[in-house]
């Protein structure tokens, strides 16, 4: 006869484990000592989940807590495994020291549960020889899942749920499964608005195979229930409608509601009740409570909320004391906390303004503290007094001392050399603590463009030290882009092959071991493009160091370009060579981030040269028309920047993007003493003349972290020097359409304006003028690494025009329309538009009307 050892681990509740106990107990009657301690050391192991009994044969005795030697293991009740798998569960070898019983054999038997493979573990000692014993573990397994066959839904949608609620074949079948996926399946259809789900889960043998269980799934989910009305009572404060207002996620229905659907989520309505108890905190009704709210249905099978309140009455501030502030003056604090004596009590605003709104621009009490080294301080608003309607805020402030960041590290780069980022970081060690620093830097790595900009920074306060480790961990994505598409227009096939590398290592070009596929990591950007068709082709090559010497935020950048243009015959689809316009371009710039207004300035200045050569190609405005010659342009360019938009240059949240620019030539006619009246075209033309003035601006005001607004408003003019030169034929505006230039002649800006075809709101030499307004609401869809996703819908209205008389700022053409963008790192932007234009095209009196752009490689 064998000893029993049912030492127990068990996922049911501690009752269950002490009835089973109590059953052992009466059935095997034993009356031995040892029995008697034995039960009394399970009865105090019930409480930690594990409960060990000992059924001993008097002819066989053992030594409580004495240690045996493991002579061996048997295993009992095996039907899909071996007893070898069973074994190394348990973690127990032969031939190690145990005890009876001990922790190692309890914790053999709590891996076994661990291992979600046996619903039941039994454990009986053998035999005992000497000083060596031996076990057998008797083990009921899991019945495993076979097959699982769905009723009441399709196919495709069946496949979809057991996808969804993993139930994959061998997976262990246990009664929380059961429960779980039940649970599951209605939760799923009542969160789509189907109330009346009704699920029936039931598991049968399969004999099929050995242990085996097949699950079916019956699914009626019923109509689709919808909200008829929400009643509220005893409400006066607030209307029904500012109180439906406040619920965000809970509609009614009415026609023509398609934004926002109807249907009933629990979670989404409990979190709507406290919304309109925020709604009336936010105008002193700070008592206000929710004292019943219910379900009734319908008779059309719908159902309709009735919600009971109490207001409670109208709370005002009274005194605002601050306390504790040594750093900063009572008057400095009033002017961040912006509410008087006699103010409407807001205890919403009241922590937003002394603990922050949780935005990186929340201007604020506790956030004043932190910008400026505090990291240990504790702001606290406390409620002192409250007398009739009159509430007392002490604003209670504990400074400490300053905070030094000790140590700065950054994790996650693998291919990012570390100084790329180092450089960009506002925080450095031995500076005062601040957040906003923090934030700024958050800022700075997303604007690379070489990581995913969710970056949170890990902050390790030593209050000891007074001191503060910052992580910056980060997940890179690509840092290079491919184009590489071909297309028909002009009458031809074009074929484009681009290559940008925005993480190039120029000085490890020659250094074998860096190509991996490329030398990478040291943040420059080296862009390469050909583009052919038989009409024309062009190349060009471009290179940025955005740190020249690595120490001081300055770059440097250049390129060069060659390009030819051949006269296409759109009558005959014949290419004349003979007739043709060659462009050989190049231009070198710095550029420098300013200290002054602020660091968000940068100031940059590049000097350009483009040499036209025409060979029996028309070219020019007017009567001012060149068939032969070689033309320069030699141009100074100076822009003053301030981007201070953020933190992603995919998707920015916040900030604005503002430019001044100005490209201007030398004023030869002013000092060669030439009479330009008499002067022949090509003569004219020889050394271009002009100056350009343009200025933009752009804002990013996020209404919640996926919905932002951008604002856009822009203006460009180019002048001239003298009259008896005119107006430059180059360097003109081009007004329409998506914006995207397919390659440049003659220094033409393209002014992107959807809804209207490319270029057609200029005249065919194009505008010295233009203006440009735009709204554009843009969602985020999905900000990974991998691609970036966001829809938009906008409005836009602009003009362009021939002379500086004819500027009026509201003649403008107007459009708006819907789009998507889809950024992925390989291949940049790509996108498309639907845009209406509500104006006709110059010289047409039918409006523009509807109009799909495409919208490829253009930068944000």
């Amino acid at each position: 006869m064998t000893q029993l050892l049912n030492i127990r681990i068990e996922n049911e509740d501690l009752e269950r484990q002490a009835n089973r106990l109590q059953n052992n107990f009466f059935k095997q009657i034993v009356t031995t000592v040892t029995f008697f301690s034995l039960l009394l050391f399970v009865t105090s192991s019930v409480a930690q989940t594990a409960k060990d009994s000992i059924n001993v044969n008097q002819s066989v005795s053992f030594e409580k807590g004495k240690e045996y030697i493991l002579g061996g293991i048997t295993i009992t009740g095996l039907q899909k495994f071996s007893e070898q798998t069973v074994r190394v569960y348990t973690g127990l070898r032969n031939g190690q020291v145990i005890k009876l019983p001990g922790d190692k054999l309890t914790s053999a038997i709590k891996k076994l549960y661990d291992s979600k493979q046996f619903s039941d573990v039994d454990v009986y000692l053998s035999k005992i020889d000497g000083n060596a014993v031996y076990l057998q573990f008797d083990v009921i397994e899991l019945p495993q899942l076979k097959e699982v066959v769905f009723a009441g839904v399709s196919k495709s949608r069946a496949k979809e749920l057991k996808k969804d609620a993993e139930l994959k074949p061998g997976a262990m079948v246990t009664d929380n499964l059961v429960v779980t996926t039940k649970n599951y399946f209605k939760k799923k259809y009542t969160d789509k608005g189907f109330l009346k789900t009704k699920v029936a889960l039931n598991t049968q043998k399969d004999t099929s195979d050995i242990n085996a269980v097949s699950m079916s799934i019956f699914i009626d989910k019923g109509e689709k229930i919808k909200i008829k009305s929400i009643k509220f009572d005893g409400n006066q404060a607030l209307s029904d409608s500012k109180l439906r207002g406040a619920m965000k996620n809970t509609k009614r229905k009415f026609f023509g509601r398609f934004w926002k659907s109807s249907k009933y989520i629990e979670d989404d309505y409990k979190e709507d009740l406290e919304s309109i108890l925020e709604k009336y905190s936010r105008i002193g009704y700070r008592d206000a409570r929710i004292l019943d709210d219910k379900i009734v249905w319908n008779d059309d099978n719908t159902i309709s909320l009735e919600i009971k309140l109490e207001e409670g009455r109208q709370y005002k501030f009274a005194e605002i004391l601050f306390v504790g502030n040594k750093e900063y003056s009572d008057e400095t604090l009033q002017r961040l906390l912006r509410i008087e004596k006699g103010d409407v009590y807001n205890g919403a605003v009241l922590k937003e303004r002394v603990t922050g709104d949780g935005t990186p621009s929340s201007e604020d009490i506790q956030t004043l503290y932190q910008n400026n080294g505090f990291l240990f301080s504790q702001v606290n608003a406390v409620e002192t007094r409250v007398k009739n309607d009159s509430i007392t805020v002490e604003v209670r402030i504990r400074e400490d001392e300053k905070a030094t960041i000790k140590k700065v590290t950054v994790s996650g780069n693998d291919k990012t050399n570390d100084h790329v980022i180092f450089r960009e970081l506002r925080v450095k060690p031995g500076d005062l603590f601040s957040r906003q620093a923090i934030i700024r830097s958050i800022r700075e790595i997303g604007q690379l463009g070489f990581f995913d900009t969710n970056v949170s920074p890990d902050v390790n306060p030593n209050y000891q030290n007074k001191t503060a480790d910052i992580e910056f961990a980060v997940v890179e994505k690509g840092g290079s882009q491919i184009e590489l598409q071909g297309g028909y227009g002009g009458g031809s096939f074009i074929g484009t092959l681009g290559l940008s590398f925005n993480n190039f290592s120029i000085r490890n070009i020659f250094n074998k071991e860096a190509y991996k596929p490329l030398p990478m990591g040291d943040g420059q950007n080296l862009a390469l493009r050909l583009q052919s068709s038989r009409t024309y082709n062009t190349y060009s090559l471009s290179f940025t160091e955005p740190w020249l010497g690595g120490r001081k935020p300055k770059s440097l950048s250049f390129s060069l370009y060659s390009s030819n243009q051949y006269r296409f015959n759109f009558q005959t689809g014949a290419v004349d060579r003979d007739q043709s316009i060659g462009i050989i371009g190049a231009s070198i710039g710095l550029g420098q981030r300013l200290k002054w207004p602020d660091d968000f300035f940068q100031l940059s200045q590049s000097i350009s040269y483009q040499s036209f050569n025409l060979n029996n190609y028309q070219f020019g405005v007017g009567r001012d028309v060149i068939n032969n010659g070689n033309l320069n342009n030699l141009a100074y360019n100076i822009s003053l920047t301030r981007s201070s938009a953020g933190p992603s240059l995919i998707f920015p949240t916040y900030g604005s993007n503002f430019s001044i620019a100005a490209k201007a030539t030398f004023p030869y006619s002013l000092v060669n003493g030439k009479d330009y009246s008499s002067l022949g075209t090509a003569e004219k033309y020889k050394w271009l003349e002009y100056y350009k003035l343009s200025a933009k601006g752009k804002w990013f005001t996020s209404f919640t972290p996926k919905l932002v607004l951008m604002t856009n408003a822009e203006l460009g003019y180019l002048g001239t020097y003298n009259k008896e030169v005119g107006n430059s034929p180059f360097e003109r505006y081009f007004v329409g359409g998506d914006g995207i230039a397919a390659f440049q002649l003659d220094g033409r800006e393209t002014i992107g304006l959807r809804g209207y075809e490319n270029n057609r709101l200029s005249s065919a030499e194009g505008g010295i003028m233009y203006n440009k307004y735009q709204l554009e609401l843009r969602y985020s869809i999905t900000d990974s690494p991998s691609s970036s996703i966001y829809a938009l819908g906008f409005m836009e209205a602009g003009n362009s025009y021939n002379t500086f008389s004819e500027f009026n700022p509201f003649e403008l053409k107007r459009s708006a329309g819907l789009g998507i963008r889809i950024f992925m790192p390989a291949f940049g932007l790509l996108g498309i538009d639907f845009a209406h234009g509500f104006d006709p095209l110059p010289g047409q009196s039918v409006k523009s009307g509807w109009q799909t752009h495409f919208i490829i490689g253009r930068q944000f």
